[in-house]
C-alpha cells in the first residue's frame, strides 16, 4: 500500500507541522467564512441603504431643481423689486426735498406773520391804552361840564324866570337867553337886568379858563326894521352876539381867545314863528360852552392812524 509507504517516507515532526498547519489554514478560512458573510450581510445592508439614497438623491434633485426654479424668479422679483425700491426711493427723496423745502417756505410765512402778529398787537395794546386814556380825559370832560353845568344853574337861578335855562347834552353846556332878559325889539343894547346876569356868567366863565365859549345870536323870521347899519335879521343877531362878548370880556379874568361870537339870524328855529310864543323862544342867545379837546384830539389822532 502507498499510503503506508508515504506515511512511512515523511517523518512524524514534518506530519506534524503540516497537520499544525492545515490547522492553522482551517481556523484563518473559518475566519475569512465569517467575515466574508459578514461582508456579503454588510454589502446587501449597503445595497438597501444605496438605493434608499438613490431615491433621497433623485428626490433632493427634484427639490434643488424646484429651488433652484423658485430662486431664480425671486432673484429676478428680487432685481426688479431692487430697481423699483431704488426708483421708489429717489422719488420719495424728491418728494421729501420738495415737501422740506415748502416747509421751510410755510416757516419763514409763519414767522414773517407772527412778527406782523407781534407787530399788531402791541399796536393794538398801545391803542388799547390810548383809548383807555381818552375814555378817562372824556369821562374828566363830562364831570367838568356836569360841574360846570351846575355852577352856572346855581350862579343864574334867579334869572331862570325871565327866558333863561341852562341845559347839558352832548358834552356841551347850553345856556340861552331869550331876547326879554337881554334887548329890546331891534336892539343890541343889553338891559340892566341881562347885564347883571351876564356878569354871573362871566364870574363862571373866567374860573373855567379851559373852556370854549361860543355865543350864538338868533332871532325870529320877522323882517329887521331898525338901523339902516344894519341889512337884516343875520346883521342883527350878530351884532347882538358881538355885544355879548364884549360884556363878558369886561370881567379880565376870561380869556378873549376862548370867545367867538356867531349870528345865526332866523335860520335855527326852535319853535314855530307862527304864533308869538314861538317866535320868543326863537329870539334867544345862546351861549355853548365846550370843552377843549386838543389832548382828545390828539388821542383820536392817536387811536385813527
Amino acid at each position: 500500500m502507498i499510503l503506508p509507504l508515504c506515511t512511512s517516507c515523511v517523518s512524524s515532526k514534518i506530519f506534524n507541522e503540516i497537520e499544525s498547519r492545515y490547522a492553522t489554514l482551517k481556523g484563518e478560512n473559518a475566519v475569512l467564512e465569517t467575515e466574508h458573510d459578514q461582508l456579503i450581510k454588510n454589502y446587501d445592508s449597503l445595497r438597501y441603504h444605496y438605493g434608499e439614497l438613490v431615491e433621497q438623491y433623485e428626490k433632493q434633485s427634484q427639490i434643488l431643481a424646484t429651488t433652484s426654479g423658485t430662486l431664480a424668479t425671486l432673484q429676478d422679483a428680487y432685481t426688479a423689486l431692487e430697481q423699483n425700491s431704488n426708483e421708489a426711493l429717489q422719488a420719495s427723496i424728491e418728494k421729501n426735498r420738495g415737501l422740506l423745502e415748502e416747509i421751510q417756505i410755510k416757516e419763514g410765512e409763519l414767522l414773517s406773520e407772527r412778527t406782523r402778529l407781534d407787530s399788531l398787537r402791541n399796536e393794538l395794546s398801545s391803542r388799547i391804552s390810548r383809548v383807555e386814556e381818552l375814555e378817562g380825559l372824556i369821562a374828566d370832560k363830562e364831570a367838568l361840564m356836569s360841574t360846570l353845568k351846575n355852577a352856572l344853574a346855581d350862579a343864574l337861578v334867579s334869572f331862570k324866570g325871565n327866558g333863561l335855562s341852562v341845559e347839558q347834552r352832548g358834552g356841551k353846556v347850553y345856556v340861552s337867553m331869550e331876547n326879554k332878559l337881554l334887548f329890546q325889539s331891534g336892539s343890541w343894547s343889553v338891559a340892566s337886568n341881562g347885564k347883571q346876569a351876564l356878569k354871573q356868567l362871566g364870574n363862571v366863565l373866567a374860573t373855567n379858563p379851559e373852556i370854549a365859549v361860543l355865543i350864538e345870536g338868533h332871532t325870529d323870521s320877522d323882517p329887521y326894521i331898525g338901523n339902516d347899519n344894519l341889512s337884516g335879521n343875520w346883521d342883527l343877531s350878530t351884532k347882538r352876539a358881538t355885544e355879548i362878548v364884549k360884556l363878558l370880556l369886561k370881567n379880565n379874568s376870561i380869556k378873549a381867545e376862548n370867545l367867538t361870537a356867531a349870528g345865526r339870524g332866523q335860520h335855527q328855529p326852535l319853535a314855530t314863528n307862527k304864533t308869538a310864543v314861538g317866535k320868543a323862544k326863537n329870539r334867544r342867545i345862546e351861549v355853548i360852552l365846550t370843552p377843549k379837546l386838543d389832548k382828545i384830539a390828539a388821542l383820536l389822532e392817536g387811536v385813527e392812524d
